[in-house]
C-alpha cells in the first residue's frame, strides 16, 4: 500500500495516521475539528503530540475523501 510513497505516516507511538495526498479534497474538516494537530501551514502538518489518540482517531474518521486514515 505504501509502495508509491505518496502516503505519509504520522505516529504518536499509540496510533498512526496515514495521509494520501492524492485523495485529499481540502475540505479542511481535519483542521476545523482538531486544529492543534492538523496545521497545513506548518511542517510536519500533522502534529500528533498535540492531542489525544482518541481525538485524533475521531477526527480522522470524519475525513470525507478518505485521504486520512488510521493504520491498522
Amino acid at each position: 500500500m505504501n509502495e508509491n510513497s505518496n502516503i505519509k505516516e504520522y505516529t504518536n507511538g499509540e496510533v498512526t495516521v496515514l495521509w494520501e495526498a492524492s485523495k485529499c479534497t481540502h475540505s479542511a474538516n481535519c483542521v476545523k475539528n482538531l486544529s492543534e494537530v492538523f496545521k497545513p501551514k506548518e511542517k510536519p502538518w500533522v502534529q500528533m503530540e498535540n492531542s489525544t489518540s482518541e481525538k485524533i482517531v475521531s477526527t480522522v474518521a470524519k475525513c470525507p475523501s478518505g485521504a486520512l486514515s488510521i493504520k491498522k
